[in-house]
């Protein structure tokens, strides 16, 4: 049985990417996590399982996967950077109570498919989110 590490480990040879341990644990904490981290969030969470990690690795590790299509860049808050090991179509929610980005469904939420070239430009991505309250400060505050 094929462990995730493995998968990652593959995905990362794939894309020609040299399999390191703070790579791997790095695309395999963005593909788990549904938290759309940012650098400081990232390097918080990993310098407790590798010390040596710094925040310079993350980001030069950050910039290789979003070159190799491997994690996406989201800048939906003005002065922050975040990142989505969700590389499938969809979209976001940004709460503007709580400030979570959450994911949507793009099947059931939006409208348009996925365009892989418009006017023989290739189409790398697309930047647009929806906003407002999210259900959990909705239930929490009452709607308002």
């Amino acid at each position: 049985m094929i462990t995730n590490l493995e998968k990652i480990k593959n995905c990362l040879k794939e894309k020609g990417i040299k399999p390191t341990y703070q790579r791997l644990k790095i695309l395999n904490y963005l593909k788990e996590s549904r938290e759309h981290p940012n650098i400081e969030m990232i390097y918080k969470d990993l310098v407790k399982e590798i010390p040596t990690i710094s925040k310079t690795t993350i980001y030069n590790t950050l910039h290789l996967f979003v070159e190799k299509e491997l994690v996406l860049t989201l800048s939906i808050l003005e002065f922050e950077k975040k990142f989505d090991g969700d590389t499938s179509f969809h979209q976001h929610f940004l709460c503007e109570r709580c400030g979570r980005i959450i994911d949507l469904n793009c099947e059931a939420s939006c409208t348009y498919p996925k365009i892989k070239q418009i006017d023989g430009h290739k189409v790398k991505g697309m930047c647009s989110y929806f906003k407002g309250i999210c259900k959990d400060c909705l239930d929490s505050v009452g709607n308002t």
